[in-house]
């Protein structure tokens, strides 16, 4: 049994991933709307922040086994688990603080990898292999999604009279694509921020859920505005259109994955599908040095996030 103290250290630890996970990844859901001039983050956030809510209550069960069970062979010791979410949680503040979207995924299961390998527990190589094979494949699906779905927009508009009717009905299209993606982000990321807790088996499911719940939805509140301003004007400036295809497209790669339990990266997917769009828009509207940038944070989330948290583990622990 856990004392009290403990479980609530990690449930602080836990909130503190959360905050940073709705923080860096929530902008994700947003940034395309807020780049289109539909709403402002204000009232954005607080959408995307309520969706958010509903995902990691309804399906975010889904990935928990997968990140607390299966990346290492046994279970971790609470201090363990505790720096195993700090680490992560500092790695993704880190670029939350430079606007950059990394992947708080990546984050987590670098910080997991590094605790085990401390403790002394084998690495699962093909779980890790299929979620690395994820963080590939998932925005690739949404990249395509995106570019065939733009082009089928772009083709079904043509023949249709633009009014204010038509804008106003793409509008509220985007706005519930928005929605939509918040759903798969909070379904996601859940099992990001408490696998590592619900492996212990000492707080029941639903609690921490909420608790995963939350603090996404706060940290999109308090912190998500930076990380949505670079997607949605730092890589291809989209049209109410774009927004919409992008949104769904990026909702659409992530659920399927959540529904297989395999934790991916909201921020490689929707710089995927934006991606898809400025494919068919041309190479020339896309930004290339804010791509170069994530490609960075891609490579170097999950290293810093292990290295950390083997340091930390080896300075508290041995």
């Amino acid at each position: 049994m856990i004392s009290l103290p403990i479980l609530i250290l990690l449930g602080v630890a836990g909130f503190y991933l959360g905050w940073n996970i709705g923080a860096n990844d929530g902008g994700n859901c947003i940034g395309t709307s807020l780049g289109a001039g539909l709403v402002s983050f204000r009232r954005g956030a607080l959408l995307v922040a309520l969706f958010l809510v509903f995902g990691a209550m309804l399906q975010g069960d889904r990935v928990v086994e997968t990140v607390g069970r299966g990346i290492v062979s046994s279970e971790l010791p609470p201090v363990a688990v505790f720096l195993a979410l700090l680490a992560g949680g500092l790695v993704v503040s880190s670029a939350t603080i430079l606007r950059i979207p990394v992947s708080t995924s990546q984050s987590v299961v670098g910080g997991v990898i590094g605790a085990g390998l401390v403790m002394g527990a084998s690495v699962n190589l093909g779980k890790v292999a299929a979620i690395f094979l994820s963080w590939i494949l998932c925005p690739a699906v949404a990249m395509v999604l995106s570019a065939v779905g733009y082009l089928l927009m772009r083709r079904i508009l043509q023949h249709v009279t633009w009014t204010p009717r038509i804008q106003r009905i793409l509008s509220w299209l985007v706005l519930v694509s928005a929605c939509y993606a918040a759903y798969s982000l909070g379904a996601n990321n859940a099992g990001n921020i408490v696998g590592p807790i619900g492996n212990l088996r000492q707080i029941p499911m639903s609690l921490l859920l909420l608790l995963s719940a939350a603090a996404m939805a706060t940290g999109v509140i308090t912190f998500g505005r930076g990380v949505a301003e670079a997607i949605g004007k730092g890589i291809v400036p989209l049209d109410l259109v774009g927004a919409f295809v992008v949104q769904m497209s990026m909702g659409l790669a992530i659920h399927l994955y959540s529904a297989i339990g395999i934790p991916v990266s909201t921020s490689h997917t929707v710089v995927g599908a934006v991606i898809g769009v400025g494919l068919v828009r041309g190479m020339q509207a896309m930004g290339r040095r804010k791509i170069a940038e994530i490609g960075i944070g891609w490579l170097a989330t999950p290293t810093a996030a292990a290295l950390l948290c083997f340091l930390l583990c080896s300075v508290f622990i041995r």
